[in-house]
């Protein structure tokens, strides 16, 4: 793997999840001595986080890790609904029935995950994101996988913001089901309608729990 990508990877990974918060300070002779690569690397690797909007310039301070701003998540989930529920709807047209039969069945079981001893809930959203994958691989149109990619990332950002609050996710994870079973159902309308209902839910928790 080239420099570059390394140091890429390895930020990409720290500001998603919050090991470097917003607002931190992205000095390149700190960076490049901490990951072990050049100058030159780590300036290839700022541009590319700052092209998908997880870093920004700063008066005086250089570049800095992007805040998260709740004044911005309505017009986020307004994006996430658009690409998220047309989704849903071209799954329910084209997936194998079988695949999300068997997502729902997880999904409707994912409580269970939520234990004391995984705290940062890496099981229970890594099932998540299997229905993400399920998605994008049934509806097999590139440009918009691409869109929802580009929007995870920053809603794996915005999700800390709700704190990993269990019964929130207790209530995802059933949302999930419904999505998936609508999906297996081949029934596109109710598959977008239960995804609407899910954002709504979401959005809605995000902004109760971090005002």
């Amino acid at each position: 793997m080239r420099a570059s990508e390394r140091a890429y990877a390895s930020l990409h990974s720290d500001i998603i999840n919050w090991r470097l918060k917003p607002g931190t300070v992205l000095g390149e002779v700190e960076l490049s001595e901490r990951l072990g690569v050049s100058r030159t690397p780590i300036r290839e690797a700022l541009a590319r986080l700052g092209a998908e909007g997880l870093t920004e310039p700063q008066s005086g301070r250089g570049t800095v890790v992007s805040e998260i701003s709740l004044d911005h998540l309505d017009e986020l989930f307004e994006l996430r609904s658009a690409l998220e529920c047309r989704a849903a709807e071209l799954a329910a047209k084209l997936c194998d029935p079988e695949i999300f039969l068997a997502l729902h069945q997880k999904l409707t079981n994912a409580g269970e995950l939520l234990t004391d001893n995984d705290p940062s809930r890496t099981d229970y959203y890594r099932l998540a994101g299997e229905l993400d994958s399920a998605v994008d691989a049934a509806v097999g149109n590139h440009y918009l996988s691409q869109a929802l990619k580009n929007l995870r990332i920053h809603l794996v950002r915005v999700r800390r913001l709700g704190k990993d609050n269990p019964a929130r996710l207790r209530d995802a994870a059933r949302e999930h089901a419904s999505i998936a079973l609508a999906i297996a159902h081949g029934n596109p309308v109710v598959a977008s309608a239960a995804t609407t209902v899910h954002l709504d839910n979401s959005l809605r928790h995000l902004l109760s729990t971090a005002r």
